[in-house]
């Protein structure tokens, strides 16, 4: 008697999706925090938002990772394809995120030259978010594949699109960090975030509406797969709950609550990310490859999983941990990173 037959690639789609997005998530809202920084002009302000996320920063990249290797090692083909697509947006985003991470440690180190270093923190994290962003865009909008291999130019991911997808991403994680500032601070400095919010709340609207206007022009297929019946009445719970909890999140923010601005957020994200699957799926390079074919034989697949289904509970659980520890507010003289 044999068991229920396991599709190992559309398991690892969703293993490198969970990973993806909780990089997206994580990173998110220390890259927002970054962008953030010129708006907090004050030595002792622009420390104490260091040290909310100092003691999980580090921690937060793992996930990228994760998806990264787990897409080299479990779609060999998309890996192949994408990456010369999105080339220069992904070099692009490890600059901003060395540039970010260096400075992080520097500018505790150094007095006279504390202002570069802060110029480096806010423009690695803006240059990260925008080249995420463009990357996104670019696989969205399809690329140019002929037999197994890329097959188009190098400036392809610069597009119209691309840019309003990066810009969207820069909205949207300065919304978390935001959000996130608001969770973990006091006095002027939480008030200075709530004003912010409001901002980047309605930039980051403004966003998903254009991103979602647009998207089904890109290709026929996203348009079917959204508006055609009745693959509509398994899409629209998605717009219709986006609504519902922009709605709740005006709300707790026009109420100046600590909590919920962030996590519905959040559940923005979560919901902003189904609807991107909605429309790739089952492509994991647009319109070309297919999670089937472009998967590794599952022999490696299934030997690989054992190492996943034991090393991210493990990432999970620290990652929890390490939340829980240094959970609460941060204050000025909070322990962690000081001058």
């Amino acid at each position: 008697m044999t068991g229920f037959p396991i599709d190992m690639p559309l398991v690892w789609a969703f293993i490198i999706a969970f990973a993806v997005f909780m990089y997206i998530v994580m990173d998110g809202f220390d890259l927002g925090l970054g962008m953030l920084f010129p708006m907090f002009p004050k030595k002792a302000d622009r420390d104490v938002m260091m040290n909310t996320v100092a003691p999980v920063w580090d921690g937060n990249e793992t996930w990228l990772v994760l998806g990264g290797g787990g897409l080299f090692a479990a779609f060999p083909l998309a890996y192949g394809v994408l990456m010369p697509a999105i080339y220069t947006p992904i070099i692009a985003m490890l600059i901003g995120l060395i540039f970010r991470g260096v400075a992080f440690e520097f500018r505790w180190r150094t007095q006279s030259e504390r202002n570069r270093w802060d110029v480096a923190f806010a423009g690695g994290s803006f240059l990260a978010a925008l080249s995420q962003g463009v990357a996104l865009g670019a696989i969205l909008q399809g690329i140019h594949v002929a037999g197994r291999s890329y097959a188009g130019g190098w400036w392809d991911w610069l597009t119209p699109f691309s840019i309003l997808t990066g810009l969207s991403v820069v909205a949207g994680y300065g919304l978390l960090g935001a959000t996130w500032l608001v969770m973990k601070t006091t006095g002027e400095l939480r008030e200075h975030a709530y004003r912010l919010t409001w901002w980047l709340l309605v930039a980051t609207l403004v966003a998903i509406v254009a991103v979602s206007l647009a998207t089904p022009f890109l290709q026929a297929d996203y348009w079917r797969r959204w508006f055609q019946w009745p693959n509509i009445i398994f899409t629209a719970p998605i717009p219709i709950a986006v609504i519902v909890v922009t709605l709740l999140l005006l709300k707790s923010v026009a109420n100046k609550q600590d909590y919920r601005p962030f996590f519905l957020t959040l559940t923005l994200f979560a919901l902003s990310y189904a609807g991107l699957g909605v429309s790739m799926f089952p492509y994991i390079v647009p319109q070309s490859i297919t999670i089937w074919e472009a998967a590794a034989p599952d022999t490696s697949l299934n030997f690989m999983i054992v190492g996943v289904a034991i090393l991210v509970p493990i990432i999970l659980i620290y990652t929890a941990w390490a939340y829980w520890v240094f959970r609460g507010k941060v204050h000025a003289d909070s322990g962690g990173y000081h001058s």
